[in-house]
């Protein structure tokens, strides 16, 4: 199983929202690159970023961030956040961005999503970001009326490499990850879940390797704010137990 540092970026800083507000962003770090470079020395296989800026306008705002982050690192790099046509998708993919996620698109125009799997094979995620069990966008800023199992059915068979299933009530509130939404998800379908949102400590850690069928998980302020090292997560994620 693997875990996810996630690097969400504001304004060119590295911050954490409550519950997908913008207007509720801490800052911790004012270099990504440093703090990329800090969790890839820890250990991590993989970086988890999103544009919020971009998340918002409908196209990358953080872009100077993310390549700064790229020429830091030399671990796989998932991003999400304003990636709306297959242009910017070719020109992230051309930048080094192993995997995308497309959210806000999965909703509004799957048909794109599933012809972006065709183009770019492997390296195209779903964010399904949910809101009371709905589907929320737009940088979460609206909420649709569509279920969560619902939308992942629709992409079955579409070669979307994974789905990261984020609970946008526990996003950055430390009240602990929603294991049993994100694993009902992965029970419905063939593809691939990462859970997300709302990460507190290692027994949550511990709680998604229980789950047995999640592939991964998304983790944020829990490392930011000191209370679970990183080191010992992974090496949970690894080996079922520490």
């Amino acid at each position: 199983m693997n875990i996810y540092p996630a690097i969400d970026l504001k304004d060119g800083a590295c911050v954490r929202l409550y519950k997908g507000a913008m207007d509720a962003a801490t800052v911790f770090n004012k270099d990504p690159a440093a703090q990329a470079a800090a969790f890839v020395a820890a250990g991590c296989n993989w970086l988890h970023l999103v544009d919020l800026n971009g998340a918002f306008a409908g196209t990358p705002v953080n872009k100077k961030a993310v390549d700064d982050i790229l020429s830091a690192i030399s671990v796989p790099v998932q991003l999400g956040g304003g990636i709306r046509d297959l242009a910017t998708m070719e020109a992230w993919i051309d930048a080094g961005i192993t995997r995308l996620i497309l959210g806000t698109l999965a909703v509004k125009d799957p048909a794109l999503v599933k012809k972006a799997c065709r183009a770019f094979p492997g390296r195209i995620a779903v964010g399904i970001d949910a809101r009371g069990g709905k589907v929320a966008v737009e940088g979460w800023a609206e909420t649709s009326e569509l279920g969560v199992i619902d939308l992942a059915k629709r992409f079955e068979d579409a070669g979307v490499a994974a789905i990261i299933h984020t609970d946008i009530d526990r996003d950055g509130t430390l009240e602990g990850v929603n294991v049993a939404a994100s694993s009902e998800l992965a029970a419905a379908v063939s593809i691939p879940v990462i859970a997300s949102g709302g990460v507190k400590d290692l027994d949550d850690i511990r709680a998604v390797v229980a789950a047995g069928n999640l592939d991964g998980v998304v983790t944020g302020r829990a490392l930011y704010d000191g209370g679970m090292d990183l080191k010992t997560a992974l090496k949970i994620a690894c080996e079922g137990d520490a």
